[in-house]
């Protein structure tokens, strides 16, 4: 009899919470269409550019299914430009493979194509000297998205720190006793921003110096880049996780925003490949932070860019940060009008 009193209070109280209930049997729907469109879509072409080269090696490797392009110059800056997979240059008989690497399957899957398309042809099969220039032969496809599991993680973390410790404080009461004096909406906002934000910043240079110094994560670039990318990571994060916290009634619901919120992003970090994904999905993909902060990131610890090469991806997750800031001021509203 207690059992079914219990079983009938919880009931009771799920049915009440429509958003509970939303979340419950729809957020898996939408995960799984999610990921659906992404697992259904096919790699893009691999391309490459032949340089100095006869119709014959252009036939093989068409024939093996590359995208080929004949080129009387080229060079290892447009390969990064028209993001080519390889560039193929024969000078005296010798052949030279450069290989852009950024995604170290598409450069092997290169090797291997190009292998089978000079099967079966004496003449064409000489030995071939191979540059990279991303990385290098041994480099593995962790040593590509482990920067943006950094990211991730800061992210992750942060967002769901910020918005629970903030929700603590509204059931609490502190937050209404807080309107209650002459201070202003931002800056309440400021205040939690830059509390949480020292933290932050705390936890962010200890995620980071523990990759790099500990885990041996590959760092090409600079390691200054790597913590200014994260700090505005974790101001993205704070701004957005108290911004959400206040849309909550517990901490249950903060956690339940975890499937809407973070794990759609993680979709578009690039630990897939965007390439290959259909046009619409890519859209969705430039509407989230992550996808800034992975492009970043990928790019200073892999490639070893320079701040004017992530400059575009760092002025938008500042962008986002003044947007999530903005509608948080404004969302105090509700609470006070000041």
């Amino acid at each position: 009899m207690r059992i079914a009193s219990l079983v009938t209070r919880i009931t009771q109280q799920l049915r009440r919470d429509r958003r509970t209930l939303a979340l419950f049997f729809l957020a898996p729907l939408l995960i799984l269409t999610l990921m659906y469109f992404i697992f259904d879509t096919e790699a893009s072409d691999l391309k490459i550019v032949v340089t100095g080269s006869d119709e014959t090696i252009v036939k093989a490797l068409k024939k093996a299914d590359f995208q080929v392009t004949a080129a009387e110059e080229f060079s290892q800056e447009k390969m990064i430009e028209k993001d080519t997979d390889g560039w193929l240059h024969v000078k005296n008989g010798k052949m030279k493979l450069t290989l852009l690497n950024d995604e170290p399957t598409r450069a092997k899957a290169v090797q291997m194509q190009m292998m089978q398309g000079f099967q079966g042809n004496e003449k064409n099969t000489p030995s071939i000297e191979e540059k990279y220039v991303y990385g290098d032969a041994n480099t593995k496809g962790f040593d590509t998205f482990s920067p943006m599991l950094v990211s991730f993680f800061v992210f992750f973390f942060v967002f769901l720190i910020a918005g629970i410790a903030l929700l603590k404080e509204r059931t609490s009461g502190t937050l209404e006793r807080l309107l209650a004096t002459p201070i202003k909406r931002y800056e309440i906002v400021a205040g939690y921003v830059i509390g949480y934000g020292l933290f932050a910043l705390i936890q962010t240079i200890i995620v980071v110096l523990y990759a790099v110094n500990v885990l041996d994560i590959v760092l090409v670039g600079s390691i200054w880049l790597v913590l200014l990318t994260n700090i505005l990571v974790a101001l993205v994060a704070l701004s957005l996780g108290t911004l959400l916290s206040s849309f909550a009634t517990s901490e249950f619901q903060m956690v339940q925003f975890i499937p809407l919120v973070i794990v759609p992003q993680v979709f578009f970090t690039g630990i897939f490949p965007l390439d290959g994904m259909s046009d619409w999905l890519q859209k969705i993909g430039k509407v989230m932070p992550l996808y800034y902060a992975s492009d970043a990131m990928n790019g200073i610890m892999y490639k070893g860019f320079t701040f004017n090469e992530i400059s575009l991806d760092l002025l938008i997750l500042l962008a986002f940060a003044v947007v999530f800031i903005t509608i948080n001021i404004i969302s105090l509203k509700k609470y006070r009008a000041l």
